[in-house]
C-alpha cells in the first residue's frame, strides 16, 4: 500500500509559446485551424474589401473603370488571391466538417486522408484561379 501512495501523479500542463514551433499538429488539426482563420479573414474582408469594391464596380462605367484599374495592381491581386484561397479552403473544409457531423470518416485513417484532400484540393483550385487572376489563360 505504501508503494502506491508514494508514486506521484502525472502532471499535464499546457505548452508554452516556445514549444509551439516544435509541436507536431496532425493534418486534421491544421485544417481545423485554417478553417477558422479563413472564416475570420472572410468575415473581415466582406465589409472592408469586397463590398466596397463590388459597390464601386456597379455605380457607373467610370466606377467600373476605377475598379478595374485598382484590381490590376499586383499587390491587390495578391490580396485577392489570399481571399480566393480563404474562400476555397473554407468551402472545402466546411464540406469535410459537414461529413464529420454526419459521423462519416471519423476513424483516424479516413480523417487524415480527408484532411489531406482538403489541403490539396483547396490549394490546387487556388492555383487555377490564381493563374486566371494573373492572366496566364
Amino acid at each position: 500500500m505504501s508503494d502506491s501512495a508514494a508514486k506521484p501523479r502525472p502532471q499535464y500542463r499546457n505548452i508554452n509559446i516556445s514549444q509551439i514551433a516544435r509541436y507536431r499538429l496532425p493534418w486534421a488539426g491544421k485544417v481545423s485551424i485554417l478553417h477558422r482563420v479563413s472564416g475570420f479573414a472572410l468575415f473581415l474582408a466582406l465589409p472592408l474589401i469586397l463590398l466596397p469594391l463590388f459597390e464601386r464596380s456597379l455605380i457607373s462605367e467610370i466606377g467600373f473603370a476605377q475598379f478595374h484599374d485598382f484590381v490590376t495592381h499586383p499587390l491587390v491581386k495578391i490580396v485577392l488571391l489570399g481571399l480566393i484561397w480563404a474562400y476555397l479552403h473554407h468551402f472545402c473544409a466546411g464540406i469535410r466538417f459537414l461529413a464529420l457531423d454526419l459521423h462519416k470518416g471519423l476513424d483516424k485513417q479516413t480523417a487524415q486522408r480527408t484532411a489531406g484532400t482538403v489541403m490539396v484540393v483547396s490549394l490546387a483550385l487556388t492555383v487555377v484561379f490564381g493563374l486566371k487572376l494573373f492572366g496566364v489563360f
